[in-house]
């Protein structure tokens, strides 16, 4: 079985030593500390039942654009929302969230906005709506359970779940004792033209795990890296496919859940001392969403218990839902979910990042892993 404890080395002199640019710790805050643009709602208080019927009484249809590298990366949660409420049209549109993020501000700026709901993993992005004013702020159901790190204190945003980054490998190809757990672990030459990565400059959140390694090991991890034959991949969830499907045996750009599923090789492994990504999925209801009722309905249903626990793979930002698989609360373990936030903030750094990733790896060569494109997404 994959190791369920928290690593040994000590948290705090480890996330000092790989978090340690001034700049980073310095740079935005955390989910609760951002300033309040308009008074704070109050915590809703209508049923999920309640809700439906306003919805319905509103027309019955949602759109959400929604953070991913697959196409139809939201179906089961789609699938799952119209088998709760039947007669929802509910559409959840999948891409990169540096696109849906420009997408929305393109439809903002034309006064015509498709998606009442977005989640993202551009969390600098709900800082800036909320600042201007774009947010409908919202204290969905069950508004106390979730932990006070995952949710603006006036209502403009909150988190639908934790997504952790670390170890992924195909137990067919690694016995579970062999496989990489720490960043040196993928330097062994008998990894050599067995492992798949995620481009760190086409992706923020890969990009912060590169740059974290690096803080930790220097940049000549990245020539020692560069000479093990990486099969370099847009997307990260392409990336855990390639493992999965026996085609490479290990990344450490993606995330799965803690618990396998059945007849599945994939294995999910925290390292024993790195320090490991992990972050809270933001999400808002937009001030000019055209379903506004829908949208309470969606995010109050997501914040639910009942919805996290038939979802959660991984960490769930509610106190109240243990994670699976033996797992322990997520400040147990040697990461910090805040750091990322902090890192996103930091616009200027993540450019010159991005830039000097490139010139060792080369461009992010490949389309667009959803294949999505345009303004506008749905025929209206």
């Amino acid at each position: 079985m994959f190791d369920k404890s928290p690593p040994t080395t000590d948290r705090r002199s480890l996330l000092k030593l790989a978090l340690g640019a001034p700049a980073l710790l310095t740079a935005g805050r955390v989910l609760a500390d951002a300033a309040p643009h308009s008074p704070a709602p109050q915590v809703e208080t209508r049923s999920l039942d309640e809700l439906h019927r306003a919805a319905m009484a509103e027309g019955g249809k949602l759109v959400v654009y929604a953070g991913g590298d697959i196409p139809n990366a939201s179906a089961s949660i789609e699938s799952a929302f119209k088998a709760r409420f039947p007669g929802m049209d509910i559409r959840i549109l999948t891409d990169l969230s540096k696109y849906h993020d420009a997408r929305i501000d393109l439809q903002l700026a034309r006064g015509r906005l498709e998606c009442s709901v977005a989640h993202l993993q551009t969390l600098h992005d709900f800082d800036r709506w909320k600042a201007d004013g774009q947010l409908l702020h919202y204290k969905p159901l069950d508004w106390g359970a979730i932990l006070p790190e995952f949710k603006d204190a006036d209502g403009a945003f909150i988190a639908i779940g934790v997504i952790a980054f670390s170890n992924i490998a195909n137990s067919n190809l690694l016995p579970e004792a062999e496989a990489p757990r720490d960043a040196p672990d993928y330097l062994d030459p008998k990894l050599r033209g067995r492992l798949v990565m995620t481009y760190p400059h086409d992706d923020d959140a890969v990009l912060f795990q590169f740059e974290r390694i690096v803080a930790a090991y220097g940049w000549e991890f990245m020539d020692k890296l560069m000479a093990q034959e990486i099969q370099w991949i847009r997307g990260t969830v392409p990336a855990r496919l390639v493992v999965g499907e026996g085609r490479k045996a290990a990344t450490f750009t993606a995330s799965a859940p803690f618990v396998p599923a059945a007849n599945s090789s994939l294995r999910f492994q925290l390292p024993r001392r790195d320090v490991f990504h992990s972050w809270g999925q933001a999400a808002a209801i937009f001030r000019e969403a055209p379903q506004k009722e829908a949208a309470r309905l969606y995010l109050s249903w997501l914040s639910s218990k009942e919805a996290t626990v038939s979802r959660t793979g991984q960490w769930s930002v509610r106190r109240d839902v243990a994670a699976p698989g033996g797992y322990g609360p997520l400040s147990n373990y040697n990461t910090d979910p805040q750091s990322f936030r902090r890192f996103m903030q930091d616009r200027a750094r993540i450019e010159r990042l991005k830039t000097q990733f490139e010139e060792i790896i080369g461009p992010a060569a490949g389309p667009n892993p959803t294949g999505s494109n345009g303004v506008y997404l749905l025929q209206r």
